[in-house]
């Protein structure tokens, strides 16, 4: 047989199945500060130098040191970088819109700022200001003059993605109260009701693709390994119990949206497995092209270089001098930014590793998440 026909054969017994790309004019997320593109900052309190030193050279609204994974979403799509909903100023919405604020959880959260630590726009309100922008933008759309300009057009509400990545907030709302890892365990099923719940209102006011973040692994990150130091380790140095209690809220997450796409088959939904992403940054860190993944790039103190006390960008007296607690040396060998968040480095390297499709269910690429 020659070399012609048996690949006839081949092609013929082994198809390859061609998918288009997926033509998304805008992005449409929702989430907390790891997807937060200036709501927070909007709102309450803008992080300082050095946040954003790495790639905007300047403080960018974004708690890393540069781009989010948000961003490189919206990169992959020729889009602008997408504007809070919250920024008032030189804001340009035609492309997307960003209802996502640090601190923010899927539920109503029991201590809120400024009484408290989390943010008052919770999952449900964030749902609420996308509902009052839907209707606000295409009134605006028909007035004329410069601002329609500015705000998507009508069909691209059922046209874009909808990218979600919150829930490490509502496990840290237990946690830090003391609950029980028991306890905190016990709320998870309410959680992932309420985030279904505000998933198929989205879906009632025309949203029909969604892609949406599990939560990561939480007791690799300094602010919980210093808060509960005497907790279980794994072999990364990790506190295992409480990385137990993300995988669970993520087993419930992934159950849900499987239930979603059964009560919505017109829609796509691809829940994306990026807890094992980041955790592989912590297990395997020179594999990567990482180092000291525990340790805080811009912190001060401790094993962890991480204090509640001094937070990056802070300042702290020592023996009398005060000393500036700025970044590290090399942010692009490092996996934690600030104790809580990731580096750019880190965030480039999790999208990287999500948007090819092989953490997601269904396994499909981001470019063809219109398909799932």
């Amino acid at each position: 047989m020659s070399l012609f026909l048996f690949m006839l054969l081949v092609s013929i017994l082994n198809p390859v199945v061609s998918h288009k790309s997926c033509d998304f004019p805008a992005v449409f997320n929702l989430g907390d500060s790891n997807s937060d593109t200036g709501g927070y900052a909007s709102a309450f309190t803008t992080p300082t130098s050095p946040y954003g030193d790495t790639y905007f050279h300047m403080p960018a609204r974004r708690f890393s040191d540069g781009r989010l994974i948000i961003d490189f979403i919206a990169e992959a799509f020729g889009l602008p970088f997408i504007n809070a909903y919250l920024d008032s100023v030189g804001t340009n919405f035609s492309h997307g819109i960003n209802f996502a604020t640090a601190a923010s959880t899927i539920r109503l959260p029991i201590s809120v700022i400024p009484n408290g630590v989390f943010s008052p726009f919770y999952l449900g309100f964030q749902y609420s200001q996308f509902e009052q922008f839907k209707v606000r933008s295409q009134m605006i759309r028909k007035q004329g003059g410069l601002l329609p300009g500015l705000m998507p057009k009508e069909e691209y509400f059922s046209k874009a993605l909808y990218t979600f990545d919150i829930g490490q907030n509502d496990l840290a709302e237990g946690f830090f109260p003391n609950l029980t890892i028991q306890e905190v365990n016990a709320s998870i099923p309410d959680i992932i009701n309420k985030f279904s719940e505000n998933i198929k209102n989205i879906y009632n006011l025309g949203a029909r693709f969604f892609w949406v973040h599990n939560t990561g692994p939480i007791g690799c990150l300094p602010y919980v390994l210093v808060a509960f130091a005497s907790a279980e380790k794994d072999p990364a140095g990790c506190l295992k119990p409480y990385n137990e209690v993300a995988q669970y809220f993520n087993l419930k997450l992934q159950e849900s949206i499987a239930q979603l796409r059964n009560e919505f088959p017109s829609a796509a939904f691809t829940y994306v497995d990026i807890y094992s992403v980041k955790y592989s940054l912590f297990a395997e860190p020179p594999k990567h092209g990482f180092e000291l993944p525990l340790v805080t790039c811009c912190g001060y103190g401790g094993e962890y270089n991480y204090s509640a006390s001094v937070l990056c960008g802070g300042t702290i007296t020592v023996n009398g001098t005060e000393i500036f607690v700025g970044s590290c040396d090399n942010p692009p060998v490092r996996v934690v930014w600030d104790g809580i968040h990731f580096t750019e480095a880190a965030n480039k390297f999790i999208f990287d590793q999500i948007s090819t499709g092989s953490f997601s269910d269904p396994a499909v690429p981001l470019k063809q998440a219109c398909q799932s």
